[in-house]
């Protein structure tokens, strides 16, 4: 359920802000245009809403600003901790994709970036569906994430990292669960969701999805 990287983040957690900013040359490309990237995914939501991975809590800040109301899902205690004292008004709980409670609360937007590459395509499925059932006719799911246009795209990628020595992000795209747009884009719309995507850099896409109207 994603779970199985958490440790990784308490690794990350002291250099992860100046990963985003650009100063780590190896993960320089992954996260070109972060702030644009995470603009995006803020302006696009309304209403209440579901943020997974909270992490330092970058999004979670544009969405406050935005006047949003913020309920923050993180499964790594030291991030959650982070977000927590960052933001001490906001709900930070522990939880991950799948597993995680909103007591009941209405979510309007559910959002996340740099995350939903933790679970398998089939855990995607799964977890798309479940927030499909959250949310109510309109209701959105706005995700920015890493994944390529093709699975030969993702292996060539591979490739050039370790080529120029960048073995962490290419250990990175081996290991964990990088999907490509068309399976993603599918498994939205079997889930009931229209869907659009954008691309924001060699690494990451933006995908915005409407909860389909029942006919």
């Amino acid at each position: 359920m994603g779970r199985e990287f958490i440790d990784i983040f308490d690794e990350w957690i002291d250099s992860y802000d100046a990963s985003v900013a650009g100063e780590d040359p190896e993960y320089r490309d992954v996260f070109e245009g972060y702030d644009e990237i995470l603009a995006d995914v803020a302006n696009k939501s309304f209403g209440t809403v579901l943020e997974f991975g909270t992490g330092t809590g970058n999004l979670t800040a544009k969405l406050v600003d935005k006047g949003l109301t913020v309920i923050g899902i993180e499964p790594n205690d030291a991030m959650r901790q982070l977000t927590s004292d960052r933001f001490p008004t906001l709900k930070i709980i522990d939880g991950d994709l799948l597993d995680f409670e909103v007591d009941g609360l209405s979510i309007d937007t559910i959002v996340s970036t740099y995350v939903f590459h933790h679970l398998t395509d089939v855990e995607k499925g799964v977890a798309l569906k479940k927030y499909s059932e959250l949310l109510d006719e309109s209701g959105k799911v706005i995700f920015a994430d890493t994944m390529f246009i093709t699975e030969e795209a993702k292996q060539a990628q591979i490739v050039k990292e370790r080529s120029r020595g960048f073995h962490n992000v290419a250990d990175d795209l081996e290991r964990e669960y990088y999907t490509t747009v068309p399976v993603l884009m599918d498994l939205f719309i079997k889930a009931g969701f229209d869907v659009a995507c954008k691309q924001m850099n060699d690494y990451v896409w933006i995908l915005n999805a409407t909860k389909k109207m029942k006919k």
